[in-house]
């Protein structure tokens, strides 16, 4: 079994290989697609996370596969590699290692633990890696309903400002956007330290889908990225709106 695999479906949007090295997420969010993913409860999935068998050793192998591969490997999509356990394991700067070691390329998607991340920035650096953070709200309090156990707006916030200002490239998961008001506002405060952002819509929540003008949504971001010449990428669930 491969560790390092080829996302399909909707992930395939995000990046051409990836990587989980914890079983489990422990930020409670609302959200939440692995449970379904993984065949299992929201209550067990968010319940803990714990390092998957055997991960590092795994992991190397399938570097020294793919040595020299182009494609970036993003860390994670069913996880989180800065979640609270990472402080103990600290599995993520062994993985930089390993990446750096086979000349492979990487990015990172967290919502998780502000100061782990700020840690690692200098691996980072060393590895190539480009920094992603998932950033629907500016209000920490809708934020805290949505995403119970995560890292707060401002920390989310601190970890972009600090790694643009060391040079690594910085990208926004904007999604699942929930709040489009809430969304818009996260582009105009975090604009000036994000280099890419990526824009899709909530899904498997119909309730809550109903209730958002997706089609007056679209043209809103698209003119706000637009006059703020940002680089950004609308996943398919939202583009197809424009018709």
């Amino acid at each position: 079994m491969n560790i390092i695999y080829e996302p399909k479906g909707r992930a395939r949007e995000y990046s051409e290989l990836a990587c989980n090295l914890y079983r489990g997420r422990t930020h409670g969010c609302r959200y939440c697609y692995a449970p379904a993913c993984m065949r299992t409860t929201s209550e067990n999935w968010h319940e803990r996370a714990e390092p998957r068998a055997r991960v590092l050793e795994m992991l190397e192998k399938d570097a020294s596969r793919l040595r020299g591969d182009d494609r970036r490997i993003l860390f994670c999509f069913l996880s989180d590699p800065y979640q609270p356990i990472e402080r103990r394991s600290r599995l993520m700067r062994q993985a930089f290692s390993i990446i750096e070691k086979y000349r492979l390329r990487s990015q990172v998607l967290t919502k998780g633990s502000a100061d782990l991340v700020i840690d690692d920035l200098d691996l980072m650096i060393k590895a190539g890696t480009e920094l992603g953070v998932t950033l629907c709200f500016v209000d920490d309090e809708t934020r805290k309903y949505w995403e119970p156990n995560a890292s707060t707006v401002e920390e989310r916030l601190s970890i972009l400002k600090m790694a643009h200002m060391s040079g690594i490239f910085t990208w926004v998961s904007l999604e699942p956007v929930i709040d489009p008001i809430q969304a818009l506002d996260v582009i105009r405060t975090a604009h000036a330290y994000v280099d890419f952002w990526k824009v899709g819509k909530l899904n498997h929540m119909k309730d809550v889908e109903s209730q958002v003008d997706w089609r007056k949504f679209l043209s809103d971001v698209r003119s706000l990225l637009n006059r703020l010449n940002a680089k950004y990428y609308i996943k398919d669930d939202l583009k197809k709106f424009e018709f």
